[in-house]
């Protein structure tokens, strides 16, 4: 009995710690986009950290070096964590958070050339930061980034910015493999495969490229592989998409993974924030946002929380897809695309995140790793989940956000 009471009294010790009722939402986000922004150290150092260079002018030829900082990375996680500080400085009209954007574009074109320069053929692997600015082989390199390239091109245009769009719509519309039909597919792992990640690593730069341009082959680009990501990827019996298709196979992967579809919502939802009113493909996207709202709404658990196998609950609570439907549902509430009474999953799931999965000074638990695709579905119930892991720090950001909004939205109608 007494040990009984022991470990009750320890485990409700531990939910104390993460609970946070007395803590509003505004200074939630704030501790983790404040932290974002104290720990983003401008510069790089050598792999043993022994030597620091502000620039990569002052490095000598002959050096490997690394980024001060992982929130420099010229990386689509830190594309996702650019648009999400645009739009927190945007809703509570601070400029430092804004600036994190601006700044950490501005200071890769200043420094990328050097590295450029000095690339080989035996470039190993690591040591040379930038290659994906330089040198675009996969959706990854480019169309996250590229996107929140734009965003910060709108607060401090450059030339040398308006030029690198245009490399990667060529990348993007002109280079990247493609089936018969245009969906956009990578060589692997197996010949012409359809990864569901790439509906965002594509949707959000074609979509922003449509409203910068004016041109109707981006939004049409765009609105075509949201609509063929649907037809190769949705299983209609789960209500889920499937993480690959494999066109030389033609048959699908094995998973159902969480960060894939919170991917493929946060692409519907960054095409319809951009995309004229009137397009006459306009309810087709909506549509598909709201089955798979629907869908993804029968695998949320009792903590509001949804796991990295969505249909496996014996697979853990993952915190990026959870932050990623959060952001995706309020928002389509928050625009009137669905109706509000769905607002209450986005509500329980950012009470799962609060209570579960965000410390009070702003860390994040439980966060994929990033992950590719195998055939076994222990490949993926055994990705390491980390702390303050990049993959989730842009979409709790963004969740937090949308969730204020729907709250103040709630309440001027009372």
């Amino acid at each position: 009995m007494k040990k009984s009471l022991v470990l009750l009294l320890i485990l409700s010790g531990i939910t104390k710690t993460w609970c946070q009722p007395d803590i509003s939402d505004e200074a939630i986000v704030r501790s983790i986009a404040d932290r974002i922004l104290a720990e983003t150290q401008y510069g790089f150092t050598t792999r043993t950290g022994d030597r620091y260079y502000r620039t990569a002018q002052e490095i000598p030829e002959d050096t490997l070096v690394r980024f001060k900082s992982h929130y420099l990375y010229w990386h689509y996680v830190n594309g996702v964590i650019n648009m999400a500080m645009i739009d927190l400085g945007e809703f509570l009209q601070e400029e430092k958070y804004t600036q994190h954007c601006i700044n950490q574009i501005y200071f890769g074109f200043d420094n990328y050339q050097v590295f450029e320069s000095r690339r080989t053929a035996d470039m190993p692997r690591w040591g040379y930061p930038y290659r994906e600015l330089f040198d675009i082989r996969e959706l990854d390199d480019c169309g996250s980034m590229g996107a929140s390239a734009i965003e910060a091109f709108h607060r401090k245009p450059s030339q040398e910015l308006r030029d690198y769009f245009d490399r990667i719509a060529d990348h993007i519309l002109n280079k990247q493999d493609r089936l018969a039909d245009k969906t956009l597919v990578r060589k692997g792992p197996h010949e012409m495969t359809l990864w569901a990640d790439d509906l965002f690593m594509s949707v959000p730069f074609l979509a922003r490229m449509g409203k910068l341009t004016g041109e109707s082959k981006y939004f049409d680009d765009a609105i075509s592989q949201v609509l063929n990501f649907h037809k190769y990827l949705w299983n209609e019996h789960k209500g889920l998409y499937y993480h690959c298709y494999y066109s030389n196979l033609d048959r699908n992967g094995v998973a159902h993974w969480g960060r894939c579809n919170g991917w493929v919502m946060m692409a519907e939802v960054h095409l319809l924030n951009l995309m004229p009113s009137d397009h006459p493909q306009r309810e087709a996207v909506r549509k598909i946002l709201e089955k798979h709202i629907l869908g993804i709404a029968k695998y949320q658990n009792g903590k509001g929380l949804w796991h990295q196998l969505l249909d496996k609950n014996d697979s853990y609570e993952e915190s990026s897809c959870t932050s990623m439907f959060v952001y995706a549902i309020a928002r389509a509430v928050n625009m009137g695309w669905i109706d509000k009474n769905y607002g209450t999953i986005a509500s329980a799931g950012w009470e799962g995140l609060k209570n579960h999965m965000i410390t009070a000074d702003g860390q994040l638990k439980n966060v994929c790793f990033g992950t590719g695709i195998q055939d076994n579905l222990v490949f993926y119930y055994n990705r390491p989940a980390r702390t303050n892991e990049l993959h989730g720090l842009g979409a709790v950001i963004e969740a937090g956000i949308e969730i204020m909004r729907m709250k103040d939205l709630a309440e001027s109608v009372r």
